[in-house]
């Protein structure tokens, strides 16, 4: 334990309530940080603090009075975010500390230890769920994405809502495993990795990179801005910022070669595709109006390890899932790599990468293979959905606090396409946007992939489910086939269990929900090669 006499009078404030105006915040389900600082927080450089945290990991509620219980000490922090800034609420980055002020590597709240952290504020995402939703979704795709615990937070004693504390991406064997890279690795295979690149907005921190020699498709008066991640700008050394300048041109002269599709000599000799397909869908599903544009981190090993280019980790999702009334950000048809289309004048576009790709038709048979996968596991609604479910369970209490201390939910913040006035409707919304999105990508896979029409996926104008919502016989129609067609039906719940599962024709497409519990069903459904998929809701 860390305490100093300058923070001493801080200790009287363990014994009484803190205030945020009518909130009382003595307990929480959740983890509770306290920061305490000698002035306001500035935008940088980070300040000298103290962090206080009251955690049980064994799942016990967590009470003020029982004192720091899991870290005490200094902390440096500063604000940090970009257009976030403007908001009431703001996001915070922060590194452990010691006494003498060098890094602390601690395992916060169950983390890998670490002393790099960010504390994201949900703000403008009323449903607080969606960066939640999108690094869990990530981790069970990609290999790595930030890990994250759901906190309240105090400062000086105000309170501050909900929270979520988040791994910062860098390298680490815990976050991207990839080889460190020390100033004197400037030749060799050392010199060729590890590193970390993004394209991203300049501000809100210390930017250097390069201008990409390939504007994006479209553009007007834009062009790509590649910035060095790690080693971070004014640490990267002169030879390693030419090295992976000259690899990065090199790569993007092939893609953009006549020989580009060469299969040992093509793009594919410098990408891997695997972690740019994952990171596209996971892009696609959230249809985040900032995918691929901003917040899009990509990483190259040393070539004895590999040393192909990889997408991720994926980072920013607030605006994603339904989240932003423009640049069609809100709708759920359309695939969000078309934002140069649609909104030509922004001033920061989408690299050409992804449209040259998908000139590729194995790179398209690749992606939609993988997208079908994913959506009989780890995107399968009744995944998707049992995330959802269990954020809200675990946010019910500190989401109270949170609009209690903000009452944002019947106002306007930029740049929500709706004002539902409470927290469940702002997650139901998100519960149907998501589910929605994903079954208009599956409506469109065929058509994405180039697969002739005899495989498209039944749509709905010929499917229909009738009664739905209902709870008897449950009856499944297709139009335009002969009855006589084999088909295949399966039936999940919530968890992803198969209750019920039929080879039948399409004149017995039917199930009989009698006795199953009320609640929400998917239903999967293959004829002919395709399949068709969706809910199906039991009533009492």
């Amino acid at each position: 334990m860390i305490r100093t006499l300058r923070y001493f009078p801080f200790l009287l404030l363990l014994s009484l309530p803190l205030q945020a105006q009518n909130i009382t915040l003595t307990s929480s389900n959740l983890p509770i940080l306290v920061v305490t600082t000698d002035a306001e927080i500035p935008d940088e450089p980070k300040m000298t603090a103290q962090l206080g945290v009251v955690w049980n990991s064994d799942g016990s509620r967590n009470y003020l009075s029982e004192g720091f219980n899991h870290y005490d000490g200094f902390i440096g922090i500063e604000r940090r975010g970009s257009s976030s800034q403007w908001f009431e609420k703001i996001g915070y980055g922060f590194e452990t500390r010691l006494p003498d002020g060098n890094n602390n590597n601690v395992p916060l709240l169950g983390l890998p230890a670490e002393n790099d952290w960010v504390l994201h504020g949900p703000y403008s995402d009323k449903s607080l769920l969606r960066n939640a939703l999108a690094y869990g979704t990530a981790r069970a795709v990609m290999d790595y994405a930030p890990r994250m615990k759901f906190c309240e937070l105090v400062i000086n004693g105000d309170y501050k809502g909900v929270y979520l504390l988040l791994e910062k991406i860098k390298r680490d064997n815990n976050r991207v495993d990839i080889a460190t890279l020390n100033p004197d690795d400037t030749a060799g295979d050392q010199l060729t990795g590890g590193y970390i690149l993004k394209f991203d907005k300049t501000t809100g921190a210390a930017t250097d990179g390069f201008v990409s020699a390939y504007p994006p498709v479209g553009a007007v008066f834009q062009e790509t801005y590649i910035q060095f991640h790690s080693p971070k700008p004014g640490t990267i050394q002169p030879a390693q910022a030419a090295y992976i300048q000259n690899h990065l041109e090199e790569f993007e002269d092939v893609l953009q070669s006549d020989n580009w599709l060469h299969p040992t000599e093509g793009y594919r000799a410098y990408l891997n595709t695997a972690s740019l397909i994952d990171h596209m869908w996971l892009q696609e599903l959230s249809r985040n109006v900032d995918g691929y544009r901003l917040s899009t981190y990509f990483y190259k090993d040393r070539d004895s390890l590999g040393g192909k280019i990889a997408l991720g980790p994926v980072w920013d999702f607030n605006l994603g899932f339904g989240n932003a009334d423009y640049c069609e950000g809100s709708q759920i048809e359309g695939w969000a790599w078309n934002f140069n289309q649609v909104c030509p004048l922004d001033g920061t576009l989408i690299h050409f990468w992804w449209d040259r790709l998908r000139e590729d038709p194995g790179f398209r048979t690749e992606a939609a293979e993988r997208w079908r996968q994913l959506r009989l596991s780890t995107l399968s609604d009744a995944a998707l959905l049992s995330r959802i479910d269990s954020l809200e369970l675990l946010l019910g209490e500190a989401a109270l606090r949170n609009f209690i201390q903000y009452p944002i939910l019947d106002e306007y913040v930029w740049p929500n396409p709706a004002v539902l006035g409470s927290w469940p409707a702002e997650v139901q919304r998100l519960r149907n946007w998501t589910l929605d999105r994903a079954a208009w990508i599956d409506g469109v896979m065929d058509d994405f992939e180039g697969i002739s029409s005899t495989r498209r996926p039944l749509v709905s104008d010929r499917f229909q489910v009738q009664p739905n919502p209902g709870n008897g016989r449950i009856r499944f129609t297709v139009t335009g086939l002969p009855n006589g067609a084999p088909v295949d039906l399966r039936i999940y719940d919530m968890l992803g269990r198969v209750v019920h599962s039929d080879r039948t024709t399409l004149s017995g497409l039917l199930w009989d929900a009698h006795a199953m519990p009320a609640g929400t069903y998917f239903y999967r459904i293959d004829l002919e090669g395709t399949h068709y998929g969706g809910r199906v809701i039991v009533q009492p």
